[in-house]
């Protein structure tokens, strides 16, 4: 909290800034604060929408990397975490983008790709290959508004509100989305 005098008289308590608007003054506790609070959201969100354990690091970095790049020219139209999501969007799709490239070069070159693991959250290894089998299944605007809405549990309006549509796009996508997912999880029933 920060103390404000008003008149001479009266002290009140004014709420302190939230981080982003104290980085974008340029203060650097601000910006750790930002970090501390949001990194751990970025790397959820990132893991579910399929970037593999190995980049997942290096994709919240990046992550970081733009938000601070383009920090001045935040409008705060949106809130921090729905311009977070977007950011994260965007290096999922440039991350998986890699892996796919990383992949087609190992089949060619003769070398076993490794399996990527959706997220730590989940005990048995035999769930994460299911349910990372079955995200794969979705499409990229699947996917997206599955895990944002589903796992990462925002509701609906924020989502199209992220994902850039209108709320009846969104509903139709999800329920694609789950359909799809559904038959995914029910085809791989016969999991070793």
């Amino acid at each position: 909290m920060v103390r404000a005098a008003i008149g001479s008289l009266v002290e009140v308590e004014a709420p302190a800034p939230p981080p982003l608007l104290r980085c974008v003054s340029g203060d650097r506790a601000g910006w750790r604060a930002l970090h501390r609070q949001y990194y751990p959201v970025a790397a959820a969100f990132l893991r579910k929408l399929g970037v593999d354990e190995r980049e997942l690091e290096d994709a919240c970095q990046d992550v970081f990397l733009q938000m601070f790049r383009y920090l001045g020219r935040f409008r705060g139209e949106a809130d921090t975490s729905t311009w977070l999501y977007r950011l994260c969007i965007t290096q999922a799709r440039r991350t998986r983008l890699r892996q796919r490239v990383t992949r087609a070069l190992e089949n060619v070159l003769s070398r076993v790709p490794s399996e990527a693991l959706v997220s730590s959250s989940f005990c048995e290894p035999s769930a994460q290959r299911r349910i990372a089998s079955a995200l794969d299944q979705l499409s990229a605007k699947q996917r997206r508004v599955f895990v944002l809405y589903e796992m990462e549990g925002l509701p609906g309006k924020r989502v199209a509100e992220i994902e850039g549509c209108t709320e009846a796009s969104l509903w139709r996508r999800l329920h694609e989305a789950r359909q799809v997912f559904r038959d995914a999880l029910a085809g791989s029933q016969v999991d070793p």
